[in-house]
């Protein structure tokens, strides 16, 4: 791919003018997300929304969620918040975890029925000693696709980051270094969402994490004020009056950039912009300062100039708050101008995973790479690029890459392997991530008997000679 490229260029301006945010961004996650499964199960067939993504966000920086409709963005999104409906579920072995001191210290003070020091369990590794744990439950557990496995001392001791994964039936908030009794010396920890329920859940969804999702209307009440909207919201998570709740929704639109607050305060919906009405859904999911915010397709919805606002907006809201942004989107331009690492997706999978410039600079995978190529200007031809086909129902288990019915560089085993995640780049300082690609072309053993020739900025998969293979059938 050529870097001049218009959107290349955006990627390359943009990314040079965040750098303050993307230093800000610690190295230790904010949320860490491993394996996780949702799953719909309907009468005919089990819909594997999302199947084994793999991503941190840390905080003042912004990563990318981007693929077609039908990729599993959105639904990674309201796994995270809790929002999946039946016939849909979190499958056993996801694992959702949300690292913040100060969050942990509050739910150790509030919910200390439900917290368990780590350092008190990993002082216990001696595997009878653990399966006569009070507050572990080593019954079999479901893992994957309803397949019944046995629980081993694999699935309960580990370092931390690989912590107890089933600790009793309620608990999911983890400490290390205090506890119930002394919140105040906890020093690291995670709540573990998968298993949040009841008041924790409620805290953590609008409270920590908040979520700001595409059309408006759909998250604003039409008969109710914006400003009471925004004070149910404060009043739920804070200790307000109505006073100070009236007060602080005032504060938050003129931070969003509404003017004339104290009026717009008392209005309906309807009376406000499509861009406002955006500017006063973030406007509530600020209500309770959050540590992570996820924006589900927020600008599609607006016309070009007020996207331009909304994207400036959110980037002045991150540097002032440090918060760890997760964009996602199906428009490429739109991750070159916001993002600092991009997860692309494809049917429910993570397909390449690269710092915002190497993505645009030197796309690995095939579909990110015709993704690419459909950006309007990016290329000189008088025609769109396109990639033919659509994105799959993954109503089953991936046995094979579900890119290749549509992968101009498609081979044999394509339509046979599915592809492990490995590496192709090294991180830059600046990007804070490797660059890794799901694709048998990157595989060594695949590519043995398929000779790669890049032209620029295209990469053909030829087929070898009998002298190339040393007696190997040609393909």
């Amino acid at each position: 791919m050529e870097s001049d490229s218009p959107t290349a260029a955006t990627a390359t301006t943009t990314a040079e003018s965040t750098t303050a945010a993307g230093a800000a961004a610690r190295d230790e996650p904010i949320l860490t997300v491993r394996n996780l499964q949702t799953s719909f199960f309907t009468d005919k067939e089990v819909i594997r929304a999302v199947d084994g993504v793999n991503f941190d966000i840390r905080p003042g920086e912004t990563v990318g969620i981007v693929g077609e409709s039908g990729s599993g963005k959105s639904v990674t999104a309201r796994s995270i918040m809790g929002l999946v409906d039946s016939p849909g579920r979190i499958m056993s072995g996801s694992s959702i975890r949300f690292n913040h001191v100060e969050t942990l210290i509050s739910f150790a003070s509030d919910f200390s029925e439900r917290t368990v020091n780590l350092d008190d369990l990993e002082a216990e590794h001696d595997p009878a000693s653990l399966f006569d744990h009070p507050d572990i439950d080593a019954t079999p557990r479901t893992f994957g696709y309803d397949d019944r496995e046995e629980a081993t001392i694999e699935d309960f001791v580990g370092a931390y980051g690989e912590a107890l994964e089933f600790i009793g039936d309620d608990d999911c908030v983890f400490v290390r270094g205090g506890g119930p009794n002394d919140p105040e010396s906890i020093t690291d920890g995670f709540v573990e969402l998968t298993r949040c329920t009841g008041e924790i859940q409620r805290a953590m969804r609008g409270g920590r994490i908040a979520m700001v999702f595409q059309d408006p209307l759909t998250s604003l009440n039409p008969v109710y004020t914006v400003g009471n909207q925004i004070k149910e919201t404060l009043r739920l998570h804070q200790d307000l009056s109505g006073q100070e709740a009236t007060q602080e929704a005032m504060n938050l639109l003129e931070a969003v950039g509404i003017p004339d607050a104290r009026r717009r305060v008392t209005e309906y919906p309807h009376q406000f912009s499509g861009g406002m009405r955006q500017r006063a859904v973030i406007a509530m999911a600020l209500a309770c300062d959050p540590d992570l915010l996820i924006c589900d397709e927020p600008t599609t919805a607006l016309d070009v100039t007020i996207q331009a606002q909304i994207l400036d907006l959110l980037r002045e809201l991150q540097e002032e708050r440090d918060l760890g942004i997760m964009f996602i989107t199906h428009d490429m331009g739109v991750i070159a101008e916001v993002t600092h690492r991009v997860n692309v997706m494809y049917a429910g999978e993570v397909v390449e995973t690269a710092g915002v410039h190497s993505l645009f600079d030197d796309p690995k995978h095939p579909y990110t790479q015709g993704l690419l190529e459909s950006i309007p200007g990016r290329q000189e031809s008088d025609r769109l690029q396109t990639i033919e086909g659509n994105v799959p129902t993954p109503n089953e288990p991936a046995t094979y890459c579900r890119f290749a019915p549509r992968c101009p560089k498609a081979f044999e085993e394509c339509e046979a392997v599915h592809p492990d995640t490995v590496s192709v780049g090294d991180a830059s300082e600046d990007e804070q991530t490797d660059h890794t690609a799901a694709c048998l072309l990157y595989i060594d053993k695949y590519v043995n008997n398929h000779v790669r020739t890049e032209t620029g900025a295209q990469t053909q998969t030829q087929p070898q000679t009998d002298a190339d293979t040393a007696g190997g059938d040609e393909r």
